[in-house]
């Protein structure tokens, strides 16, 4: 059986067929590279949407987590609800505008501001002492159900609970998982789009 351009029968696996000047070399075991290469590509790219929508990086900007974190030190977070952290996570959370919580869905990571704190209590804990003025809570009470206590881990540079309150659970972000950068002291260090104090 012939095979080619003018002969109209379909080439045979491992055949020649000349087009042209080009040659192509059909064999199943190149069809099987290529698609097996376009599968590995494919996959690639699905891990890589997946990796973007269950994770973030932000830069600290500020003294509160002195010295877990420094100004400039560059986070990863693993997006997390509020309701799935525990007592000593570092929380990247959405700020507070004009002393008002946001309510709704969280806003895109580019399009919010964002600050990172310790949870030093969840709901059903009891208040920690020295949020219990910020809170009006009596001595004892406990922290009510979707609301957090959290805290900067440089507390005298720190705006947290012991100012503000609590923390409602559903502005959370999500949980720090490590630092990728150093900051200062390293002058290499990018700055990113997410900046938190």
């Amino acid at each position: 059986m012939t095979s080619g351009p003018g002969s109209g029968a379909p080439p045979e696996p491992g055949c020649q067929v000349q087009v042209g000047l080009i040659v192509f070399v059909y064999s199943e075991t190149v069809w099987y590279a290529l698609i097996l290469a376009a599968l590995l590509v494919a996959v690639a790219a699905v891990a890589v949407v997946a990796a973007r929508r269950r994770f973030v990086v932000v830069q600290v900007s500020g003294l509160s987590m002195w010295p877990t974190y420094r100004p400039g030190d560059r986070v990863l977070v693993r997006r997390t609800a509020g309701s799935e952290v525990r007592r000593g996570h570092v929380v990247v959370f959405e700020s507070a505008g004009r002393s008002e919580w946001s309510s709704g869905p969280l806003p895109p990571p580019a399009a919010g501001a964002w600050t990172i704190k310790r949870v030093a209590a969840l709901a059903g804990d009891p208040v920690p002492d020295d949020v219990v003025r910020a809170v009006a809570a009596q001595p004892g009470a406990i922290v009510p159900e979707g609301a957090l206590v959290v805290l900067g881990d440089g507390a005298e540079s720190s705006a947290d609970s012991r100012m503000w309150g609590y923390l409602p659970a559903d502005r959370v972000l999500g949980v720090a998982v490590r630092r990728l950068s150093p900051g200062p002291s390293s002058p290499d260090s990018e700055p990113s789009a997410f900046p938190v104090p």
